[in-house]
Parts: structure tokens; C-alpha cells; sequence
């Protein structure tokens, strides 16, 4: 069969909706201003879907460095790889800095957050080591599991006695193998916003003898002190052997590194074939971070900002009966019953009508017959819009379970 004839007969998961979809669930663009409310297709709405978790991407002081560097250094400098041709102190200062703020010997800069967490993986094992991975380890992790050219072995989410199950045989095989252990989790799990089980995690590294690598990429800057993480807040950040942390989040830029023991820092240093491959991260974006950064380690109040969101949106939708599973996190889930019809007519509703634009979660993310509205509150949004929020949930839940909502799509609504 030629090729572009099977991806014409099967466009995947998501593309076989595309014509449905671009452009509203899929691709929709959020235009102006950063921040709590954009404008989408003509209209102001009330976003609760971009990760601008401190409300950094706006700020005056970073957007004033981030003009100047740009000026200073334009978008090329410096050309070529790290290892090559593309190192300059501030590349070396922002990882000095990322060392400290995470209290680790050191820390590499990574150009992307996704590559970067995907190639740190691979990067760690030898075919004779095996990685034991939580289920809903988010697809950088799956990827960087799926180089491995060794055993991985899967456990159920956050569920220890399925972790314990997998260690057993993880170390029946290495003893066989001559090789290690690596245990893959999250921080913050950034779907359904509950923690990663590190502090029990950890009880085991003892009588196991694994590395633990932890993507925290929804952790960094939002939980633990000054936003230091999931192990920070769990009180086990010093048994985390490997810690991810992207940019594109709290820091609401480009970039990502991994902080970790100095030895195994510069191993991958000049083993990540995603770094040693690529263009150095350009100097505006490396400045950028270095202020962000500093914000983030001396101005506490953005943190602040953002959990007093947080917590009045995740306490209020309780109290109004909403099931926003287990999060401990500020990312916030809404479970509510449906099946796709019920939930594009029911986000159509939401946007159109309400002006509220969250993202929406279906089958196979969820359950068959579960609709999940997922909530990203920022230091930038009010209180206001939160209870604006919580009551048009009310409303909007009221219509589904009378029916309203029933249908095949859009089209009915629109």
C-alpha cells in the first residue's frame, strides 16, 4: 500500500474530527493580551485553558526584558549547538541559578520541554536497565520510555500495590540483566491535577535500589516553597534523583532543564542526543528565563495570586456539588455524565453563549460517558470570575441533565 493512502483512510485519533473541529475544539485561536480574558472568534471570553499559571507572559518587568534583550541580541545569536558553538555565560548563569533554585548540584538547559523530558529519559538507561512508569505518565515521558531498548514495565496510576507489583519484576530481570532500576512519574499530573505519590514512592528506593526521574513540569513554580515542586511540597525533594522542569508553564516561555547530582548532570550533558543536535536556546529567551526566574525566587505574591484563585475556584465548585476528582494541585477537573455530542454542544454553550473558554476532555482520555472541563486558574484571574465561573456551571449542568445538550455536534447549537 502507498503510504498517503493509508493516511488518507485513517487520519488518527484526533484528525479523523478535523473538519468538525479545526479551528473551535481543535487549533482555535485565543487572540490579544495574554491574559484572564481573550478574544475568540470576534468575541471577549473568559479563558481558563492557557498555562500562564503566574501571570509572568504580561508582566510588565518581564516583557520589558524580554523587548530589550531581543533588541540587544536579536533571534539568532548564538548559532549552532552548546557543544559546538552555541555556550555563552548566560546559558551557564541561568543553569547556575536553576541549580540553586532547586537546591541541586546542578542543572542542564533544555531548548524544549517535550524533547527535552523524552530525551533526558533515554538518555538515563541502557538496554539492560528497566524503566517502571505510572499509566498516565504524560506522552514526553511515553516517548522517552518508548526509545528505551530495554524492559519497561507499566504500573496503574499512583496505585502502590500495582508500583510494588512492577518493582518486583523490575529487579527479578536485572538481576538477570546486570542492569538498574529508573521509576518514571509526575509531579503534578497535568490532566486531572492530583500529585504524584513521591513521598510514598520513595519508602522504596532503599529496598529496590531505583533512580527516580520526575517530570514536573506542572509542579515547577506553583507548588512547594517558592514554587521549588512536588517533592519540595511532599518534603522528599532531596530523594528525587532527576527532576524535569519545562518553562512553558509557570515561567510562560520557551525552555525546560533537568537538575540533578553534578556527575549525572554532565553525563547528559554530552549524552542527549536532543541537545547535542540542536540549536542553541537564543539569547532573548535565555535572558528572559534568567528574570522569570528571579521573580519567581523574590516575589512571592504571584504564587499567592494564584492559590487564592485556585483555592476559592476548587473550594467553590465543591461546595456547589461539582466532582473535580483528586486534584491537589491548581489545575482544576469538572467531571460531569455525557457522551461527545452532549459535551461539544455543552463547550459550544459555554463559549458562545456564556463567553467561558476551557478546554474539554472526552473518550479516550476519560471514561466512555464522562465529560471532563478542565480549569487552569492563573495570579491573573479575579474572584470574579470565578463566581461568575461557578455559577454558569451550575447553569450549564442544570441543561445537560434535562437533555438539552443531546446530539451529534455543533451543528445542532450553532
Amino acid at each position: 500500500m502507498d503510504i498517503f493512502d493509508r493516511i488518507r483512510g485513517n487520519r488518527g485519533p484526533l484528525g479523523q474530527h478535523a473538519k468538525d473541529t479545526h479551528g473551535y475544539f481543535t487549533f482555535p485561536k485565543l487572540e490579544g493580551e495574554i491574559s484572564n480574558k481573550m478574544t475568540f472568534r470576534g468575541k471577549e471570553v473568559l479563558v481558563w485553558s492557557i498555562n500562564n499559571y503566574l501571570g509572568l507572559a504580561n508582566h510588565p518587568e518581564v516583557r520589558a526584558v524580554d523587548a530589550e534583550a531581543a533588541k540587544e541580541w536579536g533571534m539568532g545569536y548564538p548559532m549552532g549547538a552548546r557543544i559546538m558553538s552555541g555556550q555563552t555565560k548566560f546559558h551557564e548563569e541561568l543553569e547556575n541559578k536553576l541549580a540553586e533554585f532547586m537546591q541541586k548540584e546542578d542543572a542542564f538547559l533544555l531548548n524544549y520541554g517535550y524533547q527535552g523530558c523524552q530525551s533526558a529519559i533515554e538518555a538515563l538507561v541502557s538496554r539492560h536497565d528497566v524503566i517502571v512508569y505510572d499509566s498516565e505518565s504524560h506522552a514526553c515521558m511515553i516517548d522517552g520510555v518508548r526509545l528505551h531498548q530495554g524492559k519497561r514495565f507499566v504500573f496503574n496510576h499512583n496505585d502502590m500495590e500495582s508500583f510494588v507489583k512492577q518493582l518486583d519484576r523490575a529487579r527479578a530481570l536485572t538481576a538477570q540483566t546486570g542492569g538498574g532500576i529508573l521509576v518514571v512519574t509526575e509531579g503534578v499530573f497535568g490532566m486531572a491535577g492530583d500529585q504524584g505519590k513521591l513521598a510514598e514512592i520513595v519508602k522504596y528506593k532503599k529496598e529496590y535500589g531505583f533512580r527516580l526521574f520526575v517530570d514536573d513540569a506542572h509542579g515547577f513554580g506553583t507548588v512547594g516553597e517558592n514554587g521549588r515542586g512536588a517533592g519540595d511540597e511532599q518534603g522528599v525533594h532531596e530523594d528525587i534523583d532527576v527532576y524535569f522542569g519545562t518553562f512553558a508553564k509557570a515561567m510562560a516561555t520557551i525552555g525546560a532543564f533537568v537538575a540533578g547530582p553534578e556527575d549525572v548532570i554532565d553525563y547528559l550533558r554530552y549524552n542527549m542526543r536532543s541537545q547535542t543536535f540542536a540549536k542553541s536556546l537564543p539569547m532573548p529567551l535565555v535572558i528572559g528565563a534568567l528574570k522569570r526566574l528571579e521573580m519567581m525566587a523574590t516575589q512571592p505574591e504571584h504564587k499567592e495570586n494564584l492559590w487564592k484563585v485556585a483555592s476559592a475556584l476548587q473550594k467553590g465548585l465543591r461546595e456547589a456539588g461539582f466532582d473535580i476528582g483528586d486534584t491537589n494541585s491548581c489545575v482544576t477537573p469538572v467531571f460531569l455524565k455525557g457522551g461527545l455530542g452532549e459535551a461539544t454542544n455543552l463547550t459550544f454553550d459555554l463559549r458562545e453563549n456564556y463567553g467561558i473558554f476551557c478546554s474539554i476532555v472526552v473518550y479516550p482520555v476519560v471514561p466512555k460517558d464522562v465529560i471532563m472541563l478542565r480549569l487552569i486558574p492563573t495570579a491573573v484571574h479575579t474572584l470574579e470570575d470565578v463566581e461568575y465561573t461557578i455559577e454558569t456551571f451550575k447553569t450549564v449542568q442544570e441543561k445537560l441533565q434535562a437533555g438539552e445538550y443531546v446530539g451529534e455536534g455543533i451543528a445542532d447549537w450553532a
